[in-house]
């Protein structure tokens, strides 16, 4: 049981790689992570335009014409997340073939 453990010793490989693994899922979670407010997470004009594949005048248009819910605070439009996923849902149509 004298074997000397250097940084090339398998075990410590391993561990580097278990924490090189641990650091990368909480870097992913950190930058897809949003704060909740209340309960409900609020997304951007650019994140929203993202998601459902439009441009952000797309976006602007859904507003206009009361097609999608938003907020306003300044110059910063926000979105409820369970808004975008209602009306998703609302304008769902089955595949009649």
């Amino acid at each position: 049981m004298s074997e000397m453990i250097t940084k090339n010793h398998a075990l410590v490989v391993e561990f580097g790689d278990s924490l090189d693994r641990l650091l990368d899922g909480i870097e992913n979670f950190m930058a897809n992570s949003r704060p909740i407010l209340g309960g409900e997470r609020f997304l951007t004009d650019k994140e929203v335009s993202a998601r459902l594949k439009v441009s952000r005048r797309t976006l602007q248009d859904y507003r206009n014409n009361g097609i999608i819910a938003y907020y306003q605070l300044g110059g910063k439009i926000l979105y409820k997340e369970s808004d975008i996923e209602r009306m998703l849902a609302a304008n769902y149509r089955e595949a009649f073939r």
